[in-house]
C-alpha cells in the first residue's frame, strides 16, 4: 500500500512538471473562425457571432504551433470548406454535419473558387443584390487616338531634267508654291536641245518638199526626241512657223502639287535625272496615328476611322486604315497605323493635329460581364456568382479577363454561359470574405 502511494505521488509530480514545462513553452488563446481579431483566454462563444471559439497554440517566440482548424483536418463544412476540423460534428457556421474527406480537403480541386459566403436569413432580408446572366456579346471597342497629317508619299512627284542644260530663268518663286500640270517652271539653255530642234526643222521642211518615206521617218524620229525631252507640240510648231529655235527654251511642268524642294536656281547646270523641283500633291493626305500595344492586335486594314481636326471645328471626316506598321516601337510601345483622307478642297495641311476614333470589333462574340461585376484584388480578378442550388450562398470565382468595351469586360476563363454574377452587392460579399482571411484557393 505504501509503495502504491509513492508511485502515485511520483506520477502526479512528473505529470505536473511536464504540464508546467509545456505551459511555459507555449501559450494558448481562443479565437473565432469568422472574426480572427477576437482573442480570449478561455474557451467559449464569439462575442460577435456567437460561434464556438477555436484554440490556437503559440510558443514563447510567437510562432503558431497548432490550430484547431488545421489544413490537414479530415472534416470540413459542406458549404464552407475553409472551416475544417480533425473531428466530426456540426459545422460551427450553419450547424450542418461536417463531411469527412479521406483524401483531405486540400487535395480536392476547385481551382477557380477562391471564397465562399453564406448569409443568414436576417442578412438576406436587407441584402438586395442585382445579377447579370453571363452571355456572349458582339463587343465593339472604340479607342481615341492622336494623329498627325502627313504628305502622301504616293502623291509625291518630281520635275526632273530630261536633257542636259543650264537654268536661265525660274518662274517658281519659292518652296510652298503651287504648280499645276502644264505651268511654265523655268527656261533652259541646252545646246543638245537646240541641235535637236534644228534637226526637226530640217526634217519637216524636207518632208514638206518631198513626201518620201525617208523624210517621214526622219521627221517622226526628231519629233519623238523632242517630246521625250519635255518639249510640247505647240512649242516646236511655233519654231517651224518662226523658222528658228530659241536660245532659251521654256520647260513646262508635267505634274501638279506643292513645291516642297526648289533646286532650280539661275545659272545652275543640270544633267539628265537631276530634279529641278520636288512636289507633293495634297489632293490626298495621310493621317498617321499611334496605337498602344494592348490594342494593336485588334487593328485591321480596312477599319474605319472617324477624324476631327482642331483647324476645322465641327467637321468630321471618314478615313480607312490602309497601312499597319509590322514593327512595334520599342520605346513608346506603340504601333504606327495610317489612313488616307481625300483633300481635294485643300483644307488639310501637313503638320495639323488630328483626333481619331477607331472602331474595332472584338472577334469571336466572347463571354462578357459588366465592369462593376469584377473585383480586382491585386493578385487576381474575382467575380461573385450565385449558385442555383444555394439560396443564401455565394461563390467567388477567379477569372481571366480580356478586352473592355462600353462598360463590359471580356471573360477568357472562369465563367460559363448562364451563370448569374453579382453586379450590385459584390463589395459587401467581398468585405464578408475578408473576415475569413481574404481570398484563397479553396476546395470541396
Amino acid at each position: 500500500m505504501f509503495r502504491l502511494l509513492i508511485c502515485s505521488v511520483l506520477i502526479f509530480s512528473v505529470a505536473c512538471t511536464k504540464k508546467s514545462e509545456e505551459k511555459q513553452a507555449s501559450n494558448i488563446y481562443y479565437t473565432c473562425s469568422m472574426h480572427p481579431e477576437v482573442r480570449e483566454h478561455e474557451h467559449g462563444k464569439c462575442p460577435i457571432c456567437n460561434m464556438d471559439l477555436v484554440a490556437v497554440e503559440i510558443d514563447r517566440k510567437g510562432k503558431k504551433l497548432a490550430q484547431t482548424r488545421s489544413p490537414s483536418a479530415e472534416y470540413y463544412c459542406k458549404d464552407f470548406p475553409e472551416v475544417k476540423s480533425k473531428f466530426g460534428g456540426p459545422c460551427p457556421v450553419d450547424g450542418t454535419a461536417m463531411i469527412r474527406d479521406d483524401k483531405g480537403p486540400e487535395k480536392s480541386n476547385l481551382a477557380k473558387v477562391v471564397a465562399q459566403v453564406k448569409l443568414k436569413k436576417a442578412h438576406m432580408n436587407h441584402f438586395k443584390p442585382e445579377f447579370f446572366p453571363v452571355a456572349r456579346m458582339n463587343m465593339v471597342k472604340k479607342i481615341r487616338l492622336l494623329g498627325n497629317v502627313l504628305r502622301s508619299e504616293e502623291k509625291e512627284s518630281r520635275i526632273a531634267a530630261k536633257v542636259d542644260g543650264r537654268v536661265e530663268k525660274v518662274f517658281v518663286r519659292s518652296t510652298g508654291s503651287s504648280v499645276s500640270l502644264g505651268d511654265p517652271v523655268l527656261t533652259l539653255y541646252s545646246p543638245k536641245l537646240i541641235t535637236a530642234g534644228e534637226e526637226y526643222l530640217v526634217a519637216r521642211r524636207s518632208f514638206n518638199q518631198n513626201n518620201s518615206v525617208e523624210f517621214r521617218n526622219m521627221l517622226n524620229q526628231s519629233r519623238e526626241r523632242l517630246r521625250l525631252w519635255g518639249i510640247k507640240q505647240f512649242q516646236y510648231d511655233k519654231w517651224f512657223r518662226d523658222g528658228r529655235v530659241p536660245r532659251q527654251i521654256v520647260i513646262y511642268s508635267d505634274a501638279t502639287g506643292v513645291v516642297r524642294k526648289r533646286n532650280a536656281v539661275v545659272g545652275k547646270y543640270f544633267t539628265v535625272g537631276q530634279n529641278f523641283f520636288e512636289l507633293s500633291n495634297l489632293d490626298d493626305v495621310w493621317v498617321e496615328m499611334d496605337v498602344y500595344e494592348h490594342d494593336s492586335f485588334l487593328v485591321k486594314v480596312g477599319q474605319k476611322a472617324e477624324l476631327s481636326f482642331d483647324a476645322i471645328p465641327g467637321e468630321k471626316l471618314q478615313g480607312v486604315i490602309d497601312f499597319i506598321n509590322p514593327v512595334l516601337d520599342p520605346k513608346s510601345r506603340t504601333l504606327k497605323i495610317r489612313a488616307t483622307i481625300p483633300n481635294s478642297s485643300g483644307k488639310l495641311k501637313p503638320g495639323m493635329l488630328a483626333n481619331a476614333v477607331l472602331i474595332m470589333n472584338i472577334p469571336g462574340n466572347p463571354l462578357a460581364v459588366p465592369r462593376n461585376a469584377i473585383i480586382d484584388t491585386g493578385k487576381r480578378k474575382v467575380v461573385w456568382i450565385k449558385p442555383k442550388d444555394k439560396e443564401d450562398g455565394f461563390l467567388a470565382r477567379a477569372v481571366q479577363t480580356g478586352y473592355e468595351s462600353d462598360g463590359y469586360v471580356e471573360i477568357k476563363s472562369g465563367l460559363s454561359i448562364g451563370e448569374s454574377v453579382v453586379i450590385e452587392g459584390n463589395f459587401l460579399l467581398d468585405a464578408q470574405a475578408q473576415l475569413f482571411g481574404g481570398y484563397e484557393d479553396i476546395t470541396d
